[in-house]
């Protein structure tokens, strides 16, 4: 894989550290920081990597997933956005299959999007998961007894145990300080660490300081809208941030005959261990794992089976790998 020149670097440098120059703050910024440096000094210990005192619990390694999409706010008093397409339904199973394996997981979640453990519950209303009793005793129907119990076990053994961390987005402003927060937070894991980047993330923005302050009138007639691209983060926490780090990206396209390619070329570009490639007509089905040794196709064994099952257990083994290489130049 040929190295970016130092003319890419400096673009790629200047154009984030623009974005998060005019960005609003991140709020509760020093909160989301403490309680990554903690999640991390926990579980850089369990990993092997040293740490404090204590006897904490040895894990796989520490991965942050990234899911849902990434809004872009079209005023500053947002009243409309564009919004990307996902339910965070792969984030969120893939959280699962993760803490599955034995990993500890920073789930960096849009607002509002699936949850693990929550994927299998009624989509429609809450209030279908609860009915009264004779004594109008609130209880869950026999239909959704067992559905609720894995979920509230699974879910509460994660969060009793320390292993999941969730950290809220909406906006692609917060999406990127939060990545940058928890990449840097992360780098200290070096080979133990990975990113799982399902999230779709916006490829245009307006910039804060381009943006209407209030609602954008209709009365003004039809709109025309100058949008700017959005730094490609990946790159830097490729150099800067985690440059040791086991690295997943996705590539999600509507046509078949570019998506192969497309995710060859993401892989290069941004220096991926692994981009899956995915097609928007069958993505619940089928992927393909492209890295720099080849191609493997993923596919789901049945309508009740989940991909990511498949997909986790390999990734796992080839993190796996990655982490015991002591060379950090060495690609997967």
């Amino acid at each position: 894989m040929d190295p970016p020149t130092s003319e890419a670097h400096r673009s790629s440098d200047d154009e984030a550290a623009g974005f998060f120059r005019a960005a609003p703050p991140l709020r509760g910024r020093d909160a989301v920081a403490a309680s990554l440096a903690a999640f991390v000094a926990r579980h850089h210990a369990g990993t092997g990597g040293g740490g404090g005192g204590g006897s904490p619990p040895a894990v796989a390694g520490v991965v942050c997933v990234t899911s849902g999409g990434t809004t872009v706010p079209l005023e500053q008093r947002c009243v409309r956005y564009i919004d990307n397409f996902s339910s965070g339904q792969r984030g969120a199973a893939s959280t699962e299959y993760f803490l599955k394996a034995g990993y500890a997981v920073v789930f960096v979640h849009r607002r509002g999007s699936k949850q693990p453990y929550c994927r299998f519950l009624p989509e429609d209303s809450f209030l279908d998961l609860f009915e009264l009793g004779e004594g109008s005793e609130i209880q869950v129907p026999e239909s959704h007894t067992a559905v609720v119990k894995t979920a509230i076990s699974s879910y509460r053994k994660a969060i009793d145990e320390g292993l999941l961390l969730k950290l809220p987005f909406t906006t692609i402003f917060e999406y990127l300080q939060l990545l940058q927060l928890v990449s840097t937070a992360m780098n200290c894991l070096e080979r133990h660490g990975m990113f799982y980047f399902a999230a779709a993330v916006s490829d245009f923005y307006v910039p804060w300081e381009s943006m209407a302050k209030h609602k954008i009138q209709s009365a003004g007639g039809p709109l025309n809208m100058q949008l700017n691209q959005v730094p490609k983060m990946l790159f830097i926490l490729r150099n800067h941030w985690a440059p040791s780090a086991f690295c997943v990206s996705f590539k999600l396209e509507t046509d078949p005959d570019i998506l192969i390619q497309k995710a060859e070329a993401a892989l290069r570009k941004y220096g991926m261990n692994v981009v899956v490639a995915n097609e928007l007509a069958n993505y619940k089905d089928v992927v393909v794992m492209v890295t720099s040794s080849g191609k493997t196709t993923v596919s789901r064994r049945s309508k009740e089976d989940d991909l990511e099952e498949q997909l986790i257990g390999l990734l796992v083994k080839m993190h796996s790998d990655h982490a015991k290489q002591s060379n950090p130049d060495q690609e997967t």
